[in-house]
């Protein structure tokens, strides 16, 4: 199979030339105006020796997927399903920010995803593979063209889509590196989170790296038992242990933990529970982002979701904010367009 050059890094790409005869330092330039075009090079303003441009275009890929779907909503939001080299499809989104100059972008980590969430659409799809670096680096070029095709700038990422990133974590950290890196995609450290259900070893390897982005933990419960119906590796990683090791990521990095509360109806969103969350986070610097579900059908477990009423959202907040947790509201976004993680790819039969 062909490389593509969203697969190299800057040494390793200069390898490559270099065996093929050509000077390392052409390696640096190219990337990095292949990356500020959103996986397309300037080759003219490269001006690159004669033979190496060929070179290149005979034995490397451009893209290391290729957009099979594209669903655009009426807020902006643009999902895509990316086709990868052995026919496996997954997400990536681009979401704008309330800024009319900034956006967002969401990238999967491997296709499908073996964390079995009841109520997550990805999850009935089960876990097929996980991606290489490149093919999560595509994601984010597409993701940039997209955004400059709506007159913005992606200025922040979230590894939140499909799959499980601690499970990958050694290919999604050399995505963070390419995609940060001030050499490549130019993002910044501090724009970059990456998100868990609690996979605590996976956690404690993201606060040593030394890359200093910010972690984001999809909690949706305050307790071991409510936890472990909707996503079993609570069965495995408690409450407690989870948030510790978030808070010492916090004390590592500098980076305030953002503990993710999806509200489900009957399930979670009880005042008693938000009671309860608040004394979990009492004393630990961490803000929570509760989530209005998008409802995907039936669960593995075969029951139905629904998201909370107003009026039990409301409340829940107000329990949290009353006793001095900082917590909002993530506005839904691309409800129209099959937005939810997975659902795009199980209607497109990826």
């Amino acid at each position: 199979m062909q490389q593509a050059l969203a697969d190299f890094s800057i040494e390793g790409f200069e390898a490559l030339i270099a065996s093929w005869g050509f000077k390392p330092s052409h390696a640096a330039r190219l990337l990095a105006s292949y990356y500020e075009g959103g996986g397309a090079a300037d080759w003219d303003a490269l001006a690159l020796p004669a033979g190496l441009r060929g070179r290149i275009e005979s034995e490397l890929r451009a893209g290391a997927g290729e957009v099979a779907a594209r669903r655009e909503s009426d807020d902006g939001t643009v999902k895509l399903l990316l086709r990868l080299h052995d026919g496996r499809a997954v997400e990536a989104v681009m979401m704008p920010d309330f800024r009319g100059e900034r956006a967002a972008g969401c990238i999967s980590s491997q296709a499908g995803c073996a964390m079995g969430c009841d109520f997550c659409a990805t999850a009935r799809g089960g876990f097929e593979r996980n991606l290489g670096a490149g093919e999560m680096v595509a994601q984010f070029l597409a993701l940039r063209r997209e955004a400059r095709a709506a007159g913005r700038r992606l200025r922040t990422v979230v590894f939140m889509g499909m799959g499980e990133p601690m499970l990958n974590l050694d290919a999604v950290l050399e995505a963070v590196r390419r995609i940060a890196d001030n050499r490549l995609g130019r993002l910044g450290w501090r724009q970059v989170t990456v998100s868990t259900v609690g996979i605590v070893p996976g956690m404690r390897r993201l606060a040593e790296s030394g890359l200093n982005v910010h972690l984001a933990v999809s909690l949706h419960a305050p307790d071991d038992g409510t936890r472990a119906l909707l996503l079993p590796p609570g069965r495995r990683f408690r409450v407690e242990e989870i948030l510790a090791v978030a808070a010492a990521h916090q004390v590592r990095t500098g980076r305030i933990p953002i503990i993710q509360y999806c509200l489900l109806r009957g399930v979670n969103d009880s005042p008693a529970q938000a009671g309860r969350l608040v004394d979990l986070l009492a004393g630990r610097r961490m803000h929570v982002n509760l989530l209005r579900y998008n409802p995907t059908g039936a669960g593995l477990s075969g029951r139905i979701y629904e998201p909370s009423p107003d009026e039990a959202a409301a409340a829940f907040l107000a329990v949290l904010r009353g006793r001095g947790v900082v917590a909002h509201f993530r506005k839904p976004r691309g409800r129209d367009i099959d937005a939810a993680c997975g659902q795009l790819r199980g209607r497109a039969g990826g």
